[in-house]
């Protein structure tokens, strides 16, 4: 069975935008530069929440949608990259091993956010 879909051709997209968007309480900024979009996470724990609400298969389409379009979206937790899609994506072993391929995982920029969470938690203290 073949999806109808998957064998249409797009053209290559070029997105301007700056806008919010919240996802299950969690506000995010949503930056571009015309073929990458950046999905801006101020926490942690907001970024899971919102995470979590991507419906099953969703990493799949979600992928598929930014390759046929040319783009590609960083997932950015306190100004670290912690997860890539589309285009610019390159799922290993971490990726796999999570359950998160296509969408590459990124460990240093996933444990440099860990880190900025806890320096922040410290902080409140």
């Amino acid at each position: 069975m073949t999806d109808a879909h998957a064998e249409e051709q797009f053209p290559p997209l070029s997105v301007a935008a700056d806008l919010t968007l919240e996802v299950a309480g969690t506000q995010a900024e949503v930056q571009s530069t015309g073929e990458r979009l950046f999905v801006l996470f101020p926490s942690l724990p907001g970024a899971v929440r919102a995470l979590r609400r991507l419906p099953e298969g969703g990493e799949t389409r979600l992928d598929e949608l930014l390759r046929l379009t040319d783009l590609t979206v960083e997932i950015r937790i306190r100004d670290r990259t912690v997860a890539v899609a589309g285009v610019g994506a390159d799922p290993g072993v971490v990726s796999t091993q999570l359950g998160t391929a296509p969408i590459e995982v990124r460990i240093g920029g996933l444990l440099g956010a860990v880190g900025r969470e806890l320096v922040v938690a410290l902080r409140s203290v």
